[in-house]
This record gives C-alpha cells, structure tokens and sequence, in this order.
C-alpha cells in the first residue's frame, strides 16, 4: 500500500476533495483536522449556497471513503480545518490490492464500515439538533 501513498501537507482552509467528484483517493489523516461538509444550492437562487458541517476527522481517521465504494463518487466535501498532515492512497491501486489479497481488503473494508457507521451517528445527532 505504501508504494501506492504519498504525504500531503495541508494549510487550513485547504479543499482537499469536492462532493459529486470522481473519488480517486483514500486518505489517512496524521497530524490536524479535516471537516467533512455538503453543499447546498437552491434551484431559483444559485448565487446562494450554504455548507452544512457533517463530520470533523480527527488523526488516525480515514476519509474519502467513496473511494472504496461504487459508483466512486465522493458524497461530500472535505476542507483541512488546521494546517494538516495526510497520507493520500490511490484509490484505484488500493482497490486491485484488495480484490489481490482477501484478507487485506477484508481488513480495509472493516474500517470502511467502522468509519460510516461513525459519520451515521454524527448526522443523527446534527439531525436531533437542527429538530431540537
């Protein structure tokens, strides 16, 4: 897998991924922080949009995770919210590693699903929120 990563740094504010984009890559985060966010635009008005927080990715967290999920499209956006060490995986050569090695993918997929069933449970506490 370390054949297929690179380190990436990150200042704050920086777009690492845009939602409805191609999602080519996995990502690790080391060192900061990273918020997970939808965009919404409305019909008759597409001047104004709005960004609503879904999720904040702490180190030793993954994210992009559509990447390992078809149709392999990213389902929301992610900006560095501090000055942030990654470790960026190409998707592509991840999921050929996973279909090689059974076990391995057994393994990532394991945290895939850790990782989704924790972005769920953040989204119904912002839904018990926002009806609150």
């Amino acid at each position: 897998m370390a054949m297929h990563s690179v380190d990436v740094l990150a200042e704050a504010e920086k777009v690492l991924s845009e939602e409805c984009k191609p999602a080519e890559a996995l990502y690790l985060l080391t060192e900061g922080g990273v918020d997970l966010y939808y965009k919404s635009e409305e019909e008759y008005h597409p001047k104004t949009r709005k960004e609503f927080l879904v999720g904040e990715i702490n180190p030793g967290e993954i994210f992009s995770l559509s990447a390992m999920i078809e149709p392999y499209v990213l389902s929301a956006s992610a900006r560095a919210s501090k000055a942030s060490k990654l470790v960026k995986i190409d998707a592509v050569e991840l999921r050929k590693l996973c279909q090689e090695d059974p076990q391995m993918g057994y393994a990532v997929m394991q945290q895939i699903a850790k990782a989704l069933m924790e972005r769920l449970a953040y989204t119904r506490v912002q839904l018990a929120a926002a009806w609150a």
